[in-house]
């Protein structure tokens, strides 16, 4: 028997089962590989969305336009940590994502794509100081402004939050974007804070006066945990302040909805409920 030939043979058979193996296990790891959104708990309580929280008073003419020609919308979500989804599992549970899935659910087949400018700790003044190049720079059709918490949570005075707020949404629309501002979060951390619902009033004095749309999350939370009798825990994480992945995905529903309908509401609808 010629053993060395049977050796070389040997040799060669396994260097080629060694590529092979080395190809598949590359092409695996290459294969792209589908992120989805965390399965909801089937002890999870129901999300209801109360109607003053599912219609915007003012339309949102731009996304309208946008949805009626079948152009793509960009909407950036500007604002601190609770846009940025802490307390969230990952970031396909944050608010800004969960919204991708329901304007996706609201109409099929258009193209949406949002972006997440969420940065722990902002206030106001650093959220302005990145419109330029955070903001105005993607070009959105929709502007989502969450503002106000980290002012509440430092003890910051509530007046110079007046001329702020107002330049900041007057910079946002001269781009041609919708605008939508949201309140701070109802939840312990907050509430024990002096000016909270201070800063809950005057976000609401403020997108009165300037025509825009409020997204009232403190009312929809405080619904939860008033009327729904949800303890804190249910929608909250564990610090008391941010949200969870069923809080962060009931809210973009909500939020969903009131953009859908504001999106799609008939033009003497739309009138009315500017002029108001």
């Amino acid at each position: 028997m010629n053993f060395p030939a049977l050796l070389r043979r040997a040799a060669v058979f396994s260097a080629v089962a060694t590529m092979a193996l080395c190809a598949a296990l590359l092409a695996r790891a290459q294969t792209p590989v589908a992120v989805t959104a965390p399965a909801a708990s089937v002890n999870a309580p129901a999300c209801n969305v109360p109607a003053a929280q599912a219609k915007f008073a003012y339309a949102l003419p731009r996304v309208a336009q946008r949805l009626a020609g079948g152009l793509p919308i960009k909407i950036v979500a500007i604002g601190s940590s609770s846009t940025f989804g802490a307390g969230a599992s990952s970031s396909a549970a944050s608010y800004p994502s969960r919204l991708a899935v329901e304007l996706s659910r609201h109409f099929p087949g258009h193209e949406f794509s949002i972006v997440n400018r969420g940065v722990n700790g902002a206030v106001a003044s650093d959220m302005v100081a990145r419109f330029e190049t955070g903001v105005i720079a993607e070009k959105p059709d929709l502007v989502l402004w969450q503002v106000g918490t980290n002012s509440v949570l430092r003890g910051d005075p509530l007046q110079p939050h007046v001329p702020l707020l107002r330049a900041g949404i007057d910079r946002l629309r001269a781009t041609g974007a919708d605008v939508v501002l949201i309140d701070p979060q109802y939840a312990p951390r907050v509430l024990a804070k002096p000016d909270a619902a201070g800063m809950v009033e005057l976000m609401t004095t403020i997108a009165k006066a300037e025509n825009v749309e409020l997204f009232q999350r403190f009312a929809l939370m405080r619904h939860w945990y008033e009327v729904d009798k949800l303890p804190f825990e249910a929608f909250l994480s564990a610090d008391q302040l941010h949200l969870n992945d069923w809080s962060y995905a009931c809210l973009a529903r909500a939020l969903g909805t009131a953009i859908a309908e504001a999106a799609t509401r008939p033009q003497a609808t739309a009138s009315a409920g500017a002029a108001r």
